[in-house]
C-alpha cells in the first residue's frame, strides 16, 4: 500500500512533458526536420500573403526575381551578405567558448569611426593603397579593443558578458550620434551628416562589388581553420565545454577569453570599415544597421560552423532583398514585409530545437499501471 501511495507520488510530481537532449540523431533525419520546417515557411507565409490580399506564388516569384533577377539586384544581394557573413564569424568565435557577445553592433561602429577617421582627415597626405591600409589597420584595431574592455572585466570581475557588450553598442552609437553634430558635421548649422569619403578612401570593385567579398570569404577559410585545427581553437573549445576543464587543464582561461574576444572584436571592426569604404562613403547611424543582432541568428542556424555561414548569410541577403522588392511591386507593408521575413527565420530557428532536443510526454495511468 504505502508502495503504491509512493509511486502515486512521484507520478504526480513527474511533469506532463520534458525536454530530453538528443542521444543522436542521423544526417538525413535533421536535413528532412529542416526540409519540413521550410516547407511549413512558406505555407504559412503563403497564408500571411492570401490574407494580404496577394497570390503568394507571385509573391515569393518576384522575391527570388529581386534578389537575382538583374545584375544590379545580385550586387546589392552581395553587399547585404557582405556584413551579414563577416559579423557573424566574429560572434561565432565568441559564441564557441560560451561567451555572450551581443556587442557585434558596437564593435562594428567602433571600427567604423576609427576608418572614417582616416579617410577624412588623413586622405590627402597619404596614397590611395596606404590610405586604405591604414584604414584597414585602425578599424582592426578600434573594433578589437571595444571587444577587449568587456572582455578584462569578465575575465577579471566576472562582469555579466551579455549585458557589457549590449551597452556598448549604444555608446558607440551616441558617439556618432555626436560626430554628426558636432566636430565631424558636413556643414555647421545644416543637416546633421558626416561628409562623404574621397574616392581614394573607397574599396575598390571587382566584378561590380567592392572586394569585401572577398575579403570575408578569405576570413572565412581563416576562421574555419583558426577553430578547428590550431591549439587556440582547441583552447577555445574546452573553456566552452567547462571553464573548470580547462583551467584543470594548465589552461590560462583569463588571457583565453581576453585574446578571442580581441579577435572577435577585430573581425567586426573589419565589417566597419568594408560598410563606410566599401558601400556607404560616409559614416552614419544605420553604418550597422542591425547587421550584428542578426548575425546571432546566422551563428546559431549554421552551428557555429563558418562554412555553413556562408549559405545562411545568402539566404537572409536573399530575404532581406527580397522583402524590400515586394513592398514596391505589391505595395505591401514593411511591417508585413518583416513579419513574412520573420515567420520563416521562426520555423528554421524552431526546426534547430527538435533536432538538438525531443519532447517526451508522461504516459496516462490507470489503476496504477501505465497505459
Amino acid at each position: 500500500m504505502n508502495l503504491i501511495r509512493s509511486r502515486s507520488a512521484v507520478e504526480k510530481k513527474e511533469p506532463f512533458v520534458r525536454m530530453v537532449k538528443r542521444s543522436g540523431i542521423t544526417w538525413r533525419k535533421a536535413y528532412l526536420i529542416r526540409a519540413l520546417a521550410l516547407i511549413c515557411a512558406l505555407l504559412t507565409g503563403a497564408l500571411i500573403i492570401l490574407l494580404l490580399g496577394h497570390n503568394p506564388v507571385s509573391v515569393y516569384a518576384d522575391m527570388i526575381k529581386g534578389s537575382f533577377g538583374s545584375r544590379i539586384s545580385r550586387i546589392e544581394t552581395i553587399k547585404i551578405a557582405i556584413p551579414l557573413l563577416g559579423s557573424s564569424l566574429c560572434v561565432a568565435l565568441a559564441f564557441k567558448m560560451k561567451f555572450w557577445n551581443i556587442g557585434a553592433e558596437g564593435q562594428i561602429l567602433a571600427g567604423a569611426i576609427a576608418a572614417s577617421y582616416i579617410a577624412l582627415f588623413h586622405h590627402q597626405s597619404m596614397p590611395g593603397p596606404l590610405l586604405l591600409i591604414f584604414m584597414f589597420l585602425v578599424a582592426v584595431l578600434a573594433g578589437g579593443l571595444w571587444g577587449l574592455i568587456p572582455a578584462v572585466f569578465k575575465a577579471r570581475f566576472n562582469i555579466n558578458e551579455t549585458l557589457f557588450t549590449l551597452m556598448f553598442n549604444y555608446i558607440a552609437l551616441g558617439f556618432i550620434n555626436y560626430l554628426q553634430n558636432g566636430p565631424w558635421k558636413e556643414i555647421p548649422g545644416g543637416f546633421p551628416k558626416i561628409a562623404m569619403f574621397a574616392f581614394d578612401a573607397r574599396l575598390p570593385k571587382v566584378f561590380g562589388v567592392h572586394i569585401g567579398w572577398i575579403i570575408v570569404l578569405a576570413l572565412v577559410f581563416l576562421v574555419y581553420g583558426y577553430m578547428k585545427y590550431t591549439k587556440h581553437g582547441y583552447e577555445i573549445s574546452v573553456v566552452g565545454e567547462s571553464s573548470n576543464t580547462a583551467l584543470y587543464a594548465g589552461m590560462n582561461v583569463r588571457k583565453i577569453i581576453i585574446r578571442t574576444m580581441f579577435i572577435s572584436g577585430a573581425i567586426a571592426g573589419l565589417v566597419g570599415f568594408m560598410q563606410v569604404s566599401g558601400s556607404d562613403y560616409t559614416l552614419t547611424n544605420y553604418t550597422a544597421n542591425g547587421v550584428g543582432f542578426t548575425a546571432i541568428t546566422v551563428a546559431w542556424l549554421s552551428k557555429l560552423n563558418p562554412l555553413i555561414m556562408v549559405a545562411v548569410s545568402a539566404f537572409l541577403a536573399i530575404l532581406q532583398k527580397g522583402s524590400n522588392r515586394i513592398q514596391t511591386d505589391f505595395k505591401i507593408p514593411a511591417s508585413a514585409a518583416s513579419l513574412l521575413t520573420g515567420t520563416i527565420l521562426f520555423f528554421m530557428l524552431g526546426c534547430e530545437f527538435f533536432i538538438t532536443y525531443k519532447l517526451i510526454f508522461r504516459k496516462g495511468q490507470k489503476n496504477g499501471r501505465n497505459r
